[in-house]
């Protein structure tokens, strides 16, 4: 089975993968630029500090001579020489220091490896002096990086510092915005598992994000639409099973009376013949009557179950004979068929599903339509598709009420389980327009 991570996880994740790589690269950068920095203004103190002296020389009236020991404290405590290293090389070989001016740049003291990583190799000049007892002197002059590298470390800290602190208040802010939005994907998941287990009535509530709220009207459409198709399909059900009984019993009471009846009657009249003085030519015209009735009742009863001439001449005939026989019940209704003869061979699911279609359209227009005049159209738009078309001249109803009637519900299941497109026009006195585009692959 395949791990899954939650959304909360991944994206903790990528946000300290991305914080990682901008500590190394800002790191990378910032060592970089202090270590520039410093090297910088380190060169900078000591060209500076070397113009000094040789402009302090130029100026002695001894042209090379000066008083070293009266001018070099006034050099010292120059601020310009706080990152210098001054030593006097006496005649006499001794080494004499002097501190220059303490600056105190941090009480943060930076570690020997940021301290080794800053460093480069320190830049120092020697200047040969001669001083006011015409002895000839050295000053060594070195760059003292520290401070200057103390700087660094203190601006390195801050802004890793800085780098820190946003990094916590994304993380924050994420996961407050991750807690309201996990908040309204549970409230999704839980009405989507209830529309699932067929709880329609179960809504989901406003959301102050345009994308959930979009969500969760797309959601709450669509359960009232999944509501209302299964009670359309309820009552469907309902009906159909009414009308199942309702076929059994007039089956039944076709069977009793017509044919229950006919039979007894044959019976008597054949035992009847035993007798003697019995008229056996007039007895076998009543059973011969008696026998017609009950084939035109058979077929009545055939056609109302199953059409045999759907199977035995294909659609087009069955469609003739049905029209024929409503015409000859309904003498003031104009029936005409268009449909052309290659109908015939279309495969017999599609072909029995547009029998029973023309067969509830032409009761619906006569049982409520009040029209005088109708026609179907069946026609091969291409190869794999057939087009349907009925229409009546009668009273018409509202587009609501087509909603409402078994009948209509019923022809487009029809066609819905074909994989069709059924579309109703209809008015009030506008008559009605059924048209189905029905695909034959």
């Amino acid at each position: 089975m395949k791990n899954t991570l939650s959304l909360r996880y991944q994206i903790n994740l990528r946000i300290v993968l991305t914080s990682i790589i901008i500590l190394i690269f800002g790191g990378v950068i910032a060592i970089w630029q202090a270590r520039l920095s410093v090297k910088t203004e380190l060169d900078s103190s000591l060209n500076l500090a070397a113009q000094l002296i040789q402009l302090n020389f130029q100026s002695e009236p001894q042209h090379g001579t000066v008083d070293v020991d009266a001018w070099l404290p006034r050099f010292v405590s120059l601020e310009q020489t706080r990152h210098l290293t001054i030593q006097l090389k006496q005649p006499t070989g001794n080494i004499v220091n002097f501190a220059a001016k303490a600056t105190p740049v941090s009480n943060t003291t930076p570690p020997q490896w940021f301290v080794q990583l800053i460093s480069a190799q320190s830049p120092k000049i020697e200047q040969q002096l001669t001083n006011a007892d015409a002895k000839p002197i050295s000053l060594i002059i070195q760059a003292n990086p520290i401070d200057e590298i103390s700087e660094a470390w203190k601006e390195s800290c801050a802004f890793f510092a800085t780098l820190f602190i946003m990094t916590t208040i994304t993380f924050i802010t994420v996961n407050l915005l991750f807690n309201k939005t996990l908040k309204a994907i549970g409230i999704i998941v839980d009405s989507l598992i209830a529309i699932e287990q067929g709880d329609y009535q179960q809504k989901l509530p406003d959301f102050s994000t345009q994308e959930f709220d979009s969500i969760a009207k797309a959601i709450n459409h669509t359960a009232d639409v999944l509501d209302a198709t299964h009670k359309e399909n309820s009552a469907l059900s309902r009906h159909s099973l009414q009308i199942q009984e309702d076929e059994r019993q007039h089956l039944a009471k076709e069977l009793h009376d017509e044919l229950g009846q006919s039979l007894t009657a044959i019976k008597v009249m054949a035992t009847t013949t035993k007798n003697d003085k019995a008229n056996s030519a007039q007895i076998a015209d009543t059973i011969i009557s008696v026998c017609d009735h009950l084939i035109t009742v058979v077929r009545s009863m055939m056609r109302n179950l199953h059409p045999l001439v759907l199977t035995e001449l294909g659609l087009k005939a069955s469609l003739e004979d049905l029209l024929n026989h409503w015409s000859q019940r309904h003498p003031e209704l104009s029936l005409t068929l268009l449909c052309p003869d290659a109908v015939d061979n279309i495969e017999h699911k599609i072909t029995i599903q547009v029998f029973r279609i023309v067969q509830e359209c032409l009761t619906n227009i006569i049982r409520h339509a009040q029209a005088s005049e109708a026609t179907i159209h069946l026609e091969m738009a291409s190869e794999k598709m057939l087009h349907l078309e009925i229409t009546d001249n009668g009273q018409g109803c509202t587009l609501t009420e087509t909603k409402k009637g078994f009948g209509l519900l019923a022809i487009r299941e029809r066609i819905k389980s074909l994989g069709g497109e059924l579309n109703i026009q209809t008015g009030q006195q506008q008559g009605m327009k059924i048209t189905a585009s029905i695909p034959l692959a």
